[in-house]
């Protein structure tokens, strides 16, 4: 391939424009599309997975790079002459933690994955320089583990506290446009970019054959949702909290977001009590709501030895919360102090577990070498995500669940008569699934890197 991307390059120019957003703060810039060109498209292109699903056109990584150089400057000249159409996204449905509802993803086509990846670079060098220490979801060099760490080192620095768990009811199918684009004009006036981001968000949704353009929400799955999910929680959430609630507060809270899953902690109950009355109305003024059940008050204190009768519920025996799929709760350290730890949700190990099954009923007369690859990577993919420290049972319960559901189905017979265990044990000394323990070991200090 000729021109091979220079990411050197690409780097430099993002770091120009992050720091022309750093020296002007609060000032809408009209000059970013400048900065794409080929060589930009391509480090977009090697950024973009290969191995995702095909989206309404069906065509895949490898037939697009059979002819890359012309497509990616074809993909430019339309972009930059506003004549790129957006073609929809293709909808599936994913099972959701309960394993009964289900959530829909959108699938955009790989040049259009492309286009976004381009535009979702260009945008985190922009409002990286804003975002908060709050804001964990989809950011560069922070994870899912950053925010479960700050969440224990902040409840545990003061002695626990009143949680408030906030569930966004639908957040990416009822985000609002209208608001979307007065966030984004704040600080970004570039006609090409404001342009395409339009028609992204009313490229319509391919579902059973038929196209639906929805007048709210951005597809969960798409490249460049994410980066905008949270440029308009950033302006929802993160800066009101910080500005202008935590100082009307009596006692220490903090705000620990990662893309639309939120945690409040305040020491004092009044103050949380505040904030659960006055989240609704913030919420409502820009167009999202709060969902009545999930988004709960609960009292998580550092539990004490001899607890009052009028307050023996919310101390001598603390409410657990889960948030990021892990269940977080009070218990004793092998020296007798109270230490919070955090163990895999129930509904998540489940939900894994249901998956692992589907999988194996599937493919249960695919070769077994290959069952068993595919089952390591599983199996690694849970550790890498679940092995924290505090969790080694669970991640244990879920490898001998996923061996259980293995023998049941490697007889090839619809699962009505197992593998008797000695053949299976014969088999599994040739074919041996990863041990939990010695790959949490590798894992448990993943939060703390």
């Amino acid at each position: 391939m000729t021109g091979t991307p220079n990411p050197a390059t690409v780097s430099t120019r993002l770091q120009r424009i992050a720091k022309l957003a750093r020296e002007l703060p609060g000032v809408a810039l009209r000059t970013l599309a400048q900065y794409i060109d080929i060589e930009f498209l391509r480090e977009a292109y090697r950024r973009t997975r290969k191995d995702g699903a095909v989206g309404v056109d069906r065509q895949t990584a490898e037939q697009y790079a059979e002819d890359l150089e012309s497509n990616l400057q074809s993909l430019l000249d339309r972009a930059k002459s506003g004549t790129y159409r957006a073609p929809p996204v293709r909808r599936v449905h994913i099972p959701k933690g309960d394993g009964v509802q289900r959530r829909p993803i959108g699938i955009p086509t790989f040049e259009d994955k492309i286009l976004q990846r381009a535009f979702t670079m260009v945008l985190e060098a922009v409002y990286e320089q804003e975002c908060l220490d709050c804001s964990y979801g989809f950011r560069p060099a922070r994870s899912a583990h950053h925010a479960l760490e700050v969440l224990r080192e902040g409840l545990r620095a003061m002695g626990g506290g009143w949680v408030l768990e906030v569930d966004i009811r639908s957040f990416f199918d009822t985000l609002d446009h209208g608001q979307l684009r007065m966030i984004l004009c704040k600080r970004v006036q570039d006609g090409v970019l404001l342009r395409l981001i339009g028609k992204w968000l009313h490229a319509g949704v391919m579902e059973d054959g038929a196209v639906t353009y929805p007048d709210s929400g951005t597809p969960q799955g798409g490249v460049v949702s994410p980066v905008l999910a949270n440029i308009f929680l950033h302006e929802v959430l993160d800066t009101w909290f910080e500005n202008a609630v935590k100082p009307r507060l009596k006692g220490r809270a903090f705000l620990v977001r990662y893309a639309d899953d939120v945690t409040v902690v305040c020491s004092q109950e009044e103050d949380a009590r505040r904030v659960w009355a006055v989240l609704p109305k913030r919420c409502h003024r820009y167009g999202l709501t709060l969902h009545p059940e999930k988004t709960r008050l609960i009292a998580f204190r550092r539990p004490s030895g001899v607890a009052r009768a009028a307050d023996r519920g919310a101390t001598a025996r603390p409410e657990s919360f889960d948030t990021l799929g892990f269940t977080h709760y009070w218990t004793r350290s092998l020296r007798g102090y109270w230490v919070i730890k955090r163990k895999t949700a129930r509904d998540r190990l489940s939900r894994s577990l249901r998956a692992v099954a589907r999988w194996c009923r599937q493919y249960r007369h695919a070769p077994v070498v290959w069952q068993h690859a595919v089952l390591c990577r599983k199996l690694r993919g849970h550790y890498g995500y679940c092995g924290l420290t505090g969790n080694s049972v669970a991640i244990t319960r879920f490898r001998h669940g996923v061996r259980a559901i293995w023998r049941k189905w490697l007889n090839r017979r619809g699962g009505r008569s197992p593998m008797p265990w000695p053949r299976f044990v014969h088999l599994e000394d040739r074919y041996p699934l990863p041990a939990a323990i010695a790959l949490h070991s590798a894992y448990r200090h993943a939060a703390n890197p």
